[in-house]
């Protein structure tokens, strides 16, 4: 009888074995199919028909991918070739090396003799980024992973890695190869048709995934904050640009503020119907002007309409202010600096559905000079001085989820990254590149717009003053 228990046992122990190896030979299948089914199918193939079958079928394999390539490029690399070097990356960059680099950085955990370890999850390669996904140990913060990038990035071959968080216990690294926006994008040539500019997909550049970066204007408030030299301009006249057919057929009138005495609104002063160059009384009434054209809008289409139309014939009115901090924050005027204030919290909070867009650009977004940056629907962080601004300007968690606008290089102006209200994530972007040149054929192209003054009474004053 103890005989029988041992065969039985031994039985039990092999079947056992058995099984535990055909399930991790079936993940190992799962997570490597191109790495262990290829070689085996060729094995079988040449075993079974012989060498000369065998490398016509390669032949012809190979000569179909190349006419893929050839005819529709994007999709051969979607679907072939990056997963092609995912499956190569993974089995020889982050599997042999995922357990010794969690160990050197700190990021395992021994606890009892149990070793806690982050588990890796999916492995996604772009070409000019490896998106890793990681589920991390208990007790473990975001920023155990963001102290340690630099390592991380150098550990398995990488310029940089960016953390984000996907939900909880759930981030996702993002291993990058090289930069997309690296180099400056020329502006499109100027469109024709008017009527192809659409106000809710105005084109300023593009995303770092390749499509093109389009930002929301109608029924929208856009705030634009870096420092000097950051590209706040390359955002400004990208939108302007591709709004220029229609403001020539006069569907759009740009208004503009440049409290810097008009160096960088003046390049093109012919794209604004109205331009002031201060920061003074003059331009504290043109606010006051537009926040009351807003207002009599707004009572006019009450009981008639809810949002703005091309078909109302009246324009969608634009505002840019270059250096809004200079307006509502740096003016000594406490008077003045109060009204503008005023002003454009009237046309930022109520001025969507009546037609009126302020794009505002600012250096500074503290909460002492912007205090109202919820009022923009879009915010776009070019680059920033402190890792605490992102949050100012994206909202709260932005740099959690890879965010890093503070890390944006000097040599690449008009790289951002954006939140619009509404979309989960911030993407990074990267605006056209204006040159004067291109501001001089801006100006030639809007020389003969149509010009729409600001409403009147029937007593010939203007409708402005100040805002309630």
């Amino acid at each position: 009888m103890p005989g029988k228990l041992k065969w039985l046992a031994f039985v039990v122990a092999l079947v056992w074995l058995l099984l535990v190896g055909v399930v991790r030979l079936v993940l190992v299948v799962v997570r490597y199919p191109v790495v262990t089914l290829v070689p085996l199918t060729a094995a079988w193939c040449w075993l079974s028909f012989g060498l000369s079958p065998l490398v016509l079928a390669l032949l012809s394999l190979t000569a179909g991918l190349t006419v893929w390539a050839g005819l529709h490029r994007a999709s051969f690399l979607r679907h072939v070739w990056f997963r092609l070097v995912t499956e190569y990356r993974r089995a020889t960059v982050y599997v042999p090396r995922w357990r010794t680099t969690m160990r050197l950085a700190e990021l395992a955990k021994d606890n009892r003799g149990r070793e806690y370890r982050p588990k890796l999850r999916r492995i996604r390669s772009e070409g000019w980024r490896d998106r890793v996904r990681v589920r991390m140990i208990p007790a473990q913060a975001l920023e155990a992973w963001e102290l340690r990038r630099d390592g991380l990035a150098h550990s398995f071959g990488a310029q940089s890695c960016r953390v984000r968080v996907l939900r909880p216990k759930m981030i996702e690294l993002d291993f990058i190869h090289s930069d997309p926006l690296a180099r400056s994008l020329p502006v499109p040539s100027l469109a024709d048709d008017a009527d192809a500019v659409d106000l809710k997909r105005v084109v300023v550049g593009r995303t770092e995934t390749g499509k093109p970066w389009r930002i929301r204007l109608q029924g929208n408030q856009i705030l634009g904050v870096g420092v000097q030299g950051a590209g706040k301009g390359s955002v400004l006249w990208s939108i302007i640009w591709h709004l220029a057919p229609a403001v020539r057929a006069g569907l759009v009138r740009l208004v503009g503020i440049d409290p810097k005495g008009g160096m960088e609104l003046g390049q093109c002063s012919d794209a604004f119907t109205r331009l002031v160059f201060d920061n003074g009384r003059e331009a504290v009434e043109l606010l006051e002007e537009l926040a009351a054209e807003v207002k009599e809008r707004a009572a006019r289409y009450r009981g008639v309409r809810r949002l703005w139309a091309r078909s109302n014939g009246e324009p969608f009115t634009v505002l840019v202010v270059d250096e809004l901090a200079d307006l509502i924050a740096y003016q000594p005027d406490k008077g003045l600096r109060e009204r503008a204030t005023r002003a454009i919290q009237t046309i930022t909070s109520q001025g969507r559905a009546p037609g009126f867009c302020v794009l505002g650009l600012v250096q500074d977004p503290r909460k002492e000079v912007v205090g109202f940056r919820h009022l923009f629907g879009t915010r776009v962080a070019l680059r920033l001085d402190e890792s605490a601004q992102v949050d100012m300007v994206l909202g709260d968690g932005a740099r959690a989820r890879g965010a890093a606008a503070h890390e944006i290089s000097e040599q690449t102006p008009g790289v951002a990254w954006v939140k619009t209200d509404g979309r989960g994530e911030p993407e990074r972007v990267r605006a056209f590149h204006v040159t004067d040149a291109d501001l001089v054929e801006l100006g030639v192209y809007l020389a003969d717009a149509t010009v729409h003054e600001f409403p009147t009474r029937p007593d010939g004053d203007a409708t402005g003053g100040a805002a309630a």
